[in-house]
């Protein structure tokens, strides 16, 4: 898959933007604060719609205006498609594909699958289970609509149920209805995660060795959920724990209180992970997710970089443009501050690239 052209108003800082893209490699450079991942934030919000940092969409609109508009040209298994994502300060945002606008903007997750690997990633170590959940969803979902549908039905009734308790409901029909549809989509959800966090493990593995080099350094993965005791079943344990949840007044078991442990030699990678280690972790872990992507729709997502170089030693950045340049990779959207980091991956493509200077929100193609 890949971006053609992609056309900007009032996007966050960005007045105005019209862009034409390499196939290959594409470079934004510019001081923090200029615009450049405002940029990859808009081809991500086409695929997701919804901004990557997951603030809300009137944040998305240029301060002093009411309107927002993202218009993408691509080329998806070999045919041209179009998509133009609105956002307006009184209206709810629309997404129309080749001129027709979804009913439902879920149904549009994965069809134009991406990657994003930027500095709030360090937040899948060191914040709550709250990050590794959503990006394990993230991952899943982009492959798999029937594992999306079933996380929409399960929050959706994990509300109600919350609500039920809140209210200090004893009516045990109403549960039950609530409790049954979670029970189903809990049970969808725990098994998908499970087995596809396996596959991503392998592919992980392989793609933090290729970054680390010969360091020696062991890490792993591990689905963490109350699913995984034998017999267990999101019923059971909500049985188990009615009593306490009607005192705390919501639901405090289940799949939505999952989490994946992440460790570096056997210990938590949160605590013993030093700067370099733990941005050599989540850049890993966004590679092997778009390693899996690539495999799970035969699509090559698009790969956007932002700022990806700070904190890593001279020979871990070798080692990332080795591997990001290389064939097993398509269309790539990259940030810096630093033009020398830039020039070297450009060099390394052979000539298809393109770079823009970003200046408040300005972006103007330059010459290598």
């Amino acid at each position: 898959m890949r971006l053609k052209h992609l056309s900007l108003t009032n996007f966050k800082n960005i007045p105005e933007a019209r862009l034409e893209f390499s196939g290959k490699v594409n470079c934004f450079l510019g001081n923090n604060g200029m615009g450049k991942s405002n940029m990859l934030d808009a081809i991500y919000f086409l695929s997701f719609c919804k901004s990557f940092s997951r603030v809300p969409d009137r944040m998305l609109i240029r301060r002093g205006e009411d309107f927002a508009i993202a218009k993408g040209s691509y080329v998806r298994k070999g045919i041209d498609e179009e998509l133009s994502l609105g956002l307006s300060a009184t209206r709810r945002k629309t997404l129309k594909r080749g001129g027709k606008e979804y009913e439902r903007l879920s149904a549009h997750i994965g069809s134009f699958p991406l990657v994003m690997v930027a500095p709030q990633d360090i937040d899948l170590i060191r914040e709550s289970g709250e990050e590794r959940r959503h990006w394990i969803d993230v991952v899943i979902s982009q492959s798999d609509p029937v594992y999306l549908d079933h996380l929409i039905r399960y929050t959706r009734s994990l509300e109600q149920r919350n609500r039920l308790l809140r209210e200090g409901s004893v009516d045990p029909h109403l549960y039950a209805a609530v409790e049954t549809v979670m029970d189903m989509s809990a049970d969808y959800i725990h098994s998908a995660r499970s087995r596809r966090l396996s596959e991503l493990t392998k592919i992980f593995n392989r793609y933090y060795s290729a970054i680390a080099g010969s360091d020696g350094e062991t890490v792993n993965l591990t689905y963490e959920s109350g699913l995984n005791r034998d017999g267990a079943t999101l019923q059971t344990l909500m049985d188990e724990a009615r009593r306490h949840d009607e005192i705390v007044k919501h639901t405090s078991v289940g799949i939505h209180r999952d989490d994946i442990g992440m460790t570096l030699d056997s210990m938590p990678m949160r605590r013993t992970g030093s700067q370099g280690q733990c941005k050599t972790f989540t850049i890993a872990l966004r590679l092997a997710q778009y390693d899996f992507l690539h495999r799970a729709t035969g699509m090559r997502p698009l790969l956007l970089l932002d700022d990806i170089f700070d904190k890593l030693d001279a020979s871990r950045v070798e080692r990332i443009m080795n591997l990001v340049t290389s064939d097993s990779f398509g269309q790539i959207f990259i940030t810096d501050t630093n033009r020398t980091h830039l020039d070297e991956i450009m060099h390394r493509t052979g000539g298809d690239y393109r770079m823009w200077s970003v200046d408040n929100g300005i972006f103007s193609l330059t010459e290598a």
